[in-house]
This record gives C-alpha cells, structure tokens and sequence, in this order.
C-alpha cells in the first residue's frame, strides 16, 4: 500500500502531529509512506524514520499558483498512492488529493472540503477530546479507524543524528560559544505574530541575569525576518550575546539547541523543537492558551498573566499587549531558577 500523509504547515504543529505519524508508521509497518510537506516541515521530519519519502511542497516556488499546484499533482497522480491522510485542515490539501486521483482520501470534514474527501471525519466538539492539540491529530486516526484508542503522552521527542550533534557543537564553537559554560537559548521571535512576543527589553533583562549570575552564553535563535527583535535584545546586552538569527535553517535547529542547556522563549516552533530534544523549557504565553498548544514535556515552566483578553489568539495586539507586559523579567527568572538548579548540579 502507498500512503501519502499530508503535513501541517507550522512548525509547532509538526512537532505536535509526531504521535499521530508514528502511528501510522506502526500500523502500516509495510507500507510506502510519503510525507508531503512544507520545506522546512520536511526538514524538521527527516531524520526521525516516519515515513520512506519526504516530498517539498513550495507554494511561493516550484507549487505557486495555479499550473504550480496542477503541476505537484500530476505528480503526486504518477505515483498511484492508495490512500491520503491529511492532517493540515485547509481546503488545499483535500483539493490536491482529490486531483492526485487518490482513490481513498482521509481527512476533518471542514473548511469546505467534505466533496472532496472519500471519508470526511466528523471533528470533535467542545469536550469530546482533551484540550490540547496532539490529542487533535490522534483523534483524526481513530475516527478513520486506523487507531483504537488515544493514549495520552508525556513527552514527543524528535530524534538528533549523533553526527549531527557533533557538527552543531563545532558550528557553536566557530561562532564564539564557549566550551563547558552553561548554555541559554533564546527564542525570542514568533512567525505567527506580534502578539504572541514577549518584549525585547525583557528578553535583555534576563539575558543580563543569565550572563551576570550563571557565567552563561546566550544564544539568539530566530529567522531573518526577526533580525530587528534580536539586535533590540542586544542592544540592551551588558555583554554581546551569540546572535544565529537569520544564521542557522529550521533543519540546523534541532541539533543546534540540543546542544544548549536552557530554552526560554515565546510560544514559537522553535519552542517545540526545543522541547522535543530534551531541553528545558521556560514559556512565556500571551494570546495563546497552553492549555492547548503547551510543549509536550514535563521539563516545561509555563509564565503568564491572564488579563480579560486573554487568550484572544489574535495575530497582532489591538490595544496594549498587556498580556505580555505584565509578564517581568522576576516571574521569568523565578520560572528558570528550578531548572539551573538543577542544570548546575547535573554539569558538576
């Protein structure tokens, strides 16, 4: 049988549909499983032996527009698949299924799509399923039939080469992060949006902290588009941190922060992939409830302030970001002192 599973297309998602796809990996252990996939999606999926083939989808190149889409499924219809599992919601993806000819076509009956899905899954309502996101992803699978029943997890880790690990630790050390120090990531971007940032000056704040009173090296990670968020953090830096930003691919992440002892960040991807090689979490939300969307991991510290708004889930902040203003730099350190603790007694 040939399968191909549509991905979804944000990172923390990815992470947070990794149960989902290791079942269906079990459960059709013979089968020639393709995922299709954003390009960096696909690169956070490589190295972790879900599936035989992982196929780019590139709107805004190879697949943009129109002949680009018809292009990927005359594709898509040479390689025969028997069946398509989509796990993104969005009316593309049943579309692009349906055009392949794939005869058996599995997905939430929402957004328009139910025509074109061969079996549109009922989605869960209000108190069906438990809150958070991942159960989502497993619930599509026992509806289809494909699962019996949806166990909770603790921790989705996502796997690291050990060769990667090793070119991540020479590629800190060509860029200043010094040997046997302790490490602190910082996330401080968010691709979904502004609202979801806490400050840069807050960020500075517990940089400082963290360089003062641990001899830490800091690490800004984010893309190129959040270079302007990361120079502000530097900016109020008592000693230059190890700015990647726009230096490092979502692929290079994985190895890069399991190379670091502390992660503290918004509500980002880059969160949840650095929760899932093992790291030490300190979360700030805003307009986002991690009741839902929380890393999977029971080495996370969630800090927030829950004004009336809160969680609005809006992009950008209409009025004064007040859920993440009234988060300070002491709520976070207090969030991180257990973990350094603990980090510290570990590396002695």
């Amino acid at each position: 049988m040939k399968i191909l599973i549509r991905a979804t297309n944000w990172v923390g998602d990815a992470i947070l549909a990794l149960p989902a796809l290791r079942v269906v990996r079990e459960r059709f252990s013979d089968a020639e499983i393709a995922i299709l996939a954003r390009p960096y999606v696909a690169d956070i999926y490589r190295d972790q032996e879900i599936c035989n083939e992982l196929i780019a989808y590139d709107p805004k190149g190879l697949h943009a527009g129109i002949s680009g889409r018809e292009r990927l499924a005359s594709e898509l219809r040479g390689r025969k698949f028997d069946v398509a599992l989509l796990l993104q919601n969005a009316f593309d993806a049943a579309w692009l299924a349906w055009r392949a000819n794939i005869p058996e076509r599995i997905g939430y009956a929402r957004d328009g799509r139910t025509f074109f899905l061969t079996k549109a899954v009922p989605v869960p309502g209000p108190g069906e399923i438990p809150t958070h996101e991942k159960f989502y992803y497993l619930e599509l699978l026992r509806r289809a039939g494909w699962l019996d029943s949806v166990a909770d997890e603790s921790f989705i880790s996502l796997r690291v080469p050990e060769e990667k690990r090793r070119s991540a630790d020479e590629f800190f050390r060509n860029s200043g992060v010094r040997q046997g120090v302790l490490r602190i990531a910082i996330g401080a971007g968010a691709s979904y949006g502004s609202a979801k940032c806490w400050p840069p000056a807050r960020f500075a704040e517990m940089a400082n902290r963290g360089q003062s009173r641990a001899d830490a090296d800091v690490i800004l990670f984010g893309t190129a588009a959040e270079a302007s968020v990361s120079a502000a953090i530097s900016a109020e830096m008592c000693h230059p941190p190890i700015d990647l930003t726009g230096k490092t691919a979502i692929a290079d992440l994985p190895a890069l922060l399991s190379q670091c002892h502390l992660f503290i960040g918004n509500d980002s991807g880059a969160m949840h992939v650095a929760a899932a090689v093992g790291l030490p979490i300190v979360a700030v939300f805003g307009p986002t409830d991690p009741f839902g969307t929380a890393p999977v991991t029971p080495r996370c510290s969630i800090v927030q302030q829950k004004p009336y708004c809160s969680p609005c889930f809006l992009r950008r902040c209409p009025t004064d970001h007040r859920c993440m203003t009234a988060v300070t730099a002491d709520m976070v350190e207090a969030a991180a002192a257990p973990w350094l603790s603990a980090i510290q007694v570990q590396r002695a």
